[in-house]
């Protein structure tokens, strides 16, 4: 007899996702509070440091197209498991790592890890969740946008107490448990619910493209070189916040917000997570309404206007706990906006396949995080402030000048093909 899903059942596995995806936030988000304590000890130099995130975003993302391909024929149990012992394998080979060789292999375990529990769990929300999949895409990336805010403080704490190396070595083994505790849970649905199309009055194809027919499409390819600059300007903050904000020496002083007292540089970092958790669903939901485009440029335009705001008046400790907090607030918005537009323009059946390729993107822009520590010491944080307005403006009215009509004379071109593939009604003789 065939198993039923209880209507609470996809809640339930939405929620074990988040939970994941919360646990393996610090891999990527809470990097930046190591980079210091790492060099003050060894020496090595920001730069060389800084290519460990790299590996690690580029390992995360460029991965997984593999691991899909193994939830697909062993179910998430099993990836999301291996997930987890990666991630405490990584942060605890960190712990221990006394030259850049073992600093740059924690880095590719703990993007292996990541990359198994991030891919497995947004897949698993889209197949829970065939009718609303940008609420679920959208949380499921929320975890990962806001999971580090709950222990930013204690890692933090922990560093300036009982070092780095204890902070990586704690927590890496608690975040990995918590893991692999949750994989047991998680499980695709019983049954495949029907596709069916979103009733929303955007520009969608009726067409489904299969991933090597959506690479050889010049607005694949668009969306790709935004992604690009959108994301390597955020993986530069998300990755540098630290060093700035010691370089603008409002890194230990306290800020008062909400009657809490804590140092602007621990504030910040908070605030940013909890604002780029919100930004993903949120502008999801604003681009269901007045589309994926607009979207974009009202999100890139307001992250160039925040970094602006910061190389302006950063050193005001106030500043930039706020400026930093907005611009990640519109900067997550990647994650939901560009799976959405690329599930618009290449239709649902292999929207999680194509989606996944586009993703790569992210690995693609970690490759200028190190570029941002050379850049900052050659010419200063000015330098890689402005490369970031440049890049977010670019990407802005890229959104509105080429790819919105390109999208349309491409779904427009898609139409007949649409048409002749629908079963025409025999008529009576």
């Amino acid at each position: 007899m065939e198993r039923q899903d209880s209507p609470a059942a996809k809640w339930w596995q939405l929620a074990f996702g988040v939970i994941c995806m919360a646990m393996i936030a610090n891999l990527q988000y809470g990097w930046t509070l190591f980079v210091d304590p790492i060099d003050q000890r060894y020496h090595w130099g920001r730069a060389a440091i800084q290519l460990a995130f790299t590996l690690f975003v580029a390992t995360e993302t460029w991965l997984v197209p593999v691991e899909a391909w193994f939830v697909d024929r062993y179910g998430p149990k099993l990836v999301v498991a291996f997930g987890g012992v990666m991630i405490a394998l990584a942060w605890t080979i960190d712990a221990y790592a006394d030259s850049l060789f073992l600093l740059y292999l924690g880095a590719v375990t703990a993007g292996i890890g990541a990359g198994s529990v991030y891919g497995t769990c947004v897949g698993n929300a889209l197949k829970w969740f065939p009718h609303r999949r940008g609420l679920a895409a959208g949380a499921t990336a929320a975890g990962f946008g806001a999971g580090a805010a709950i222990t930013v403080v204690p890692i933090a704490r922990m560093i300036a107490t009982s070092g780095y190396q204890d902070a990586f070595l704690y927590f890496g083994l608690g975040q990995g448990a918590v893991v692999l505790a949750i994989a047991f849970l998680l499980r695709k649905p019983a049954t495949a619910a029907p596709i069916q199309r979103k009733s929303l009055r955007l520009p969608q194809t009726k067409v489904d493209r299969t991933p090597r027919e959506a690479v050889r499409t010049p607005v694949f390819w668009v969306m790709y070189a935004m992604f690009v600059m959108v994301a390597s300007g955020g993986l530069m903050a998300a990755a540098q916040i630290a060093p700035i904000a010691h370089d603008f020496q409002v890194a230990g002083v306290p800020v008062s917000l909400f009657g809490l007292q804590m140092a602007a540089l621990t504030l910040a970092i908070s605030l940013d997570r909890i604002f780029d958790g919100f930004g993903r669903p949120f502008f999801g939901f604003v681009s269901d309404h007045i589309g994926r485009e607009n979207t974009m440029f009202i999100a890139f335009s307001t992250a160039a206007l925040a970094v602006i705001v910061l190389l302006t008046y950063g050193h005001n400790p106030m500043v930039f706990v706020f400026a930093t907090a907005v611009y990640f607030g519109v900067f997550g918005e990647i994650y939901s906006l560009f799976p959405a537009t690329c599930g618009d323009t290449f239709g649902s059946k292999y929207a999680a396949s194509n989606a996944g390729l586009l993703y790569t993107a992210k690995g693609t822009a970690a490759f200028l995080v190190p570029f941002a520590s050379l850049l900052s010491a050659a010419y200063g944080w000015s330098a890689v402030f402005t490369l970031i307005i440049v890049l977010n403006v670019t990407a802005a009215a890229l959104a509105m000048f080429l790819l919105r009509p390109m999208r349309a004379r491409y779904l427009a071109e898609a139409e007949p093909l649409a048409a002749l593939a629908t079963p025409q009604p025999i008529r009576a003789a």
